[in-house]
């Protein structure tokens, strides 16, 4: 399919794509929407980044279109409450006029929002499992008209513990269903949960899911510990687009955050501590340019989708290597070219190769101009005072990096 008009789905949605802009559908969604819209099962495997939320939009808002029947008929669970809304966003992006906005069931807004969605005859709910499983303890919700369920990034739901909450909401689903399953792995855990909710899936695989998009370019910058700071300005500056840096810990991103914005740099913090308010007004304020930077723990790692972010960079090595995949697929996501940068010092030189290893990538060593490798700022500081006295200071000469001089 060279674009949205080629495929056999309504004229109205095929206005709604082309006034949000869609023309050129990914590889995933040329792939995902003919069946999807057929009435098939799907179990999907990309790469972050590729345009999965279309490729399981399109087929709901379709047959959302055909079908008059009251009820909510459609059920889209996802990890984290960001992502949620952005589902759902987009679902009300391209609803048009003849679908109602879609129901947000998550945890941290008010209950009576998500309560008067679903009173005024949401057809859509974008949901957590946590919130949505109290929903249906409490004979909140109904399910009995559902047509279509879709699980989305369904490892990470895994991964986040909601194991036991996913299988009582399938449980309170009709059999009779179609289930979408997109998900960046489709291994251990995973593929048994979702080998149990679909009949005869259509399986479609792009790329490896294990590695970054071929169109993010990989660099790593060591640094001195307390030169760290210092050569994320120095990025930073050298970059025009809009960042996401990713730090290990909370207090980390905090401070990151809060030195930025004291050196002029405008910047957002997101993380498990902050209120729903909070994480709602930073990644907002993000995409709509308010803030060029971003910083976020993990949590965000899979949870932010926003479009042309040019620059990420991994402050803090992440703990696990699957993680770094997900940082890193912030940028480069649907054909666009992005860069990924990684900050280490002397003693992650083998943690560095370690995660290569396991990837089996390559991130090209980089050095910034006029900021000294680590081994240089080591050799300086090891240098004794002089018998009598004098102190060494660094020039810079013509041809060389670093000259030490005695004054």
């Amino acid at each position: 399919m060279e674009n949205f008009f080629e495929f056999v789905i309504s004229p109205s949605l095929k206005e709604q794509l082309s006034c949000a802009g869609f023309m050129k559908p990914t590889p995933v969604q040329a792939a995902a929407i003919p069946p999807g819209v057929e009435g098939k099962d799907i179990l999907a495997t990309a790469q972050t980044g590729t345009g999965k939320t279309l490729a399981f939009l399109i087929p709901i808002l379709e047959r959302l279109l055909r079908d008059g029947t009251d009820g909510v008929a459609a059920l889209v669970l996802v990890p984290t409450r960001e992502l949620a809304m952005q589902v759902a966003a987009q679902h009300d992006a391209l609803r048009g006029r003849k679908l109602p906005v879609a129901a947000l069931i998550v945890g941290g807004l008010s209950e009576y929002h998500q309560r008067e969605a679903l009173r005024r005859g949401s057809r859509v709910v974008v949901a957590t499992p946590g919130r949505l499983e109290d929903f249906l303890d409490r004979g909140l919700i109904h399910f009995s008209n559902l047509k279509t369920l879709v699980l989305d990034e369904a490892d990470r739901m895994l991964d986040m513990g909601f194991r036991p909450a996913i299988l009582r909401i399938v449980a309170a689903l009709p059999k009779e269903r179609q289930t979408l399953c997109f998900s960046a792995t489709m291994e251990g855990d995973t593929a048994r949960l979702v080998k149990d909710y679909t009949k005869n899936p259509v399986r479609l695989t792009f790329g490896s899911t294990l590695k970054p998009s071929e169109n993010v370019r990989l660099q790593a910058f060591e640094a001195a510990a307390e030169g760290k700071p210092e050569t994320l300005r120095r990025l930073l500056n050298n970059e025009t687009g809009q960042c996401l840096v990713f730090a290990r810990t909370k207090r980390g991103a905090e401070k990151i955050a809060n030195h930025l914005n004291r050196e002029g740099i405008q910047s957002a913090v997101i993380h498990g501590d902050r209120s729903q308010s909070q994480r709602t007004a930073a990644l907002s304020g993000f995409q709509k340019g308010r803030y060029r930077v971003l910083v976020a723990t993990d949590l965000a790692s899979r949870g932010i989708h926003v479009e042309n972010i040019a620059h990420v960079i991994n402050y803090d090595l992440p703990e696990v290597a699957e993680n770094f995949i997900h940082r890193v697929g912030r940028t480069g996501r649907a054909g666009n070219r992005g860069t990924a940068s990684t900050l280490f010092v002397r003693g992650q030189r083998s943690d560095l190769s370690q995660l290569e290893r396991q990837l089996g990538v390559h991130l090209e060593r980089m050095q910034l101009e006029g900021l000294p490798h680590e081994d240089v700022r080591r050799m300086i500081r090891e240098i004794p005072r002089s018998q009598s006295g004098r102190k060494p200071s660094i020039v810079q000469l013509p041809g060389e990096v670093l000259q030490l001089q005695m004054d």
